[in-house]
């Protein structure tokens, strides 16, 4: 397990893009379990929409790529680099997120090879899947 001071060691991302506030389960070269609580304060509600606020997919995904942040660091790749995409493949969103929604992100390594990495990853809304997705990035040495 891995709370959100242990989360802010390991990613660059600060409020109001940093969307994973708890690492519930790591099984490093594996798999990692994530959670975000959404509420009404997340500043993409102001304009997403103002009477109808749901999560915008991008964010979903974005939170997926942060637990693989997570995971891939947990997994070998150099604490202290960067983690950014490369692609994102076969994206579905199949429930909106809204406030209230407490959402858990599942992501699982699929292939590394060398400094670029492939995932799995699983968005869930009371046990529903909301959003899916398998993405590639690469850690890079952020001083390069």
């Amino acid at each position: 397990m891995m709370d959100i001071k242990e989360i802010q060691k390991l990613l660059p991302h600060r409020y109001p893009f940093l969307l994973v506030d708890r690492i519930t389960h790591i099984d490093p070269g594996i798999k990692a379990i994530g959670i975000k609580n959404v509420t009404i304060n997340d500043e993409f509600f102001i304009g997403h929409f103002p009477n109808n606020p749901i999560m915008p997919g991008v964010l979903i995904i974005e939170a997926m790529a942060q637990v693989a942040g997570i995971l891939a660091f947990q997994s070998g790749a150099q604490k202290g680099n960067s983690v950014y995409f490369m692609s994102i493949e076969k994206a579905k969103f199949r429930k909106p997120v809204v406030p209230g929604d407490q959402i858990r992100m599942e992501v699982t390594i699929l292939q590394q090879r060398g400094n670029v990495w492939k995932f799995s990853g699983l968005t869930y809304v009371d046990d529903k899947i909301a959003a899916e997705a398998e993405f590639t990035a690469m850690v890079i040495d952020k001083e390069k």
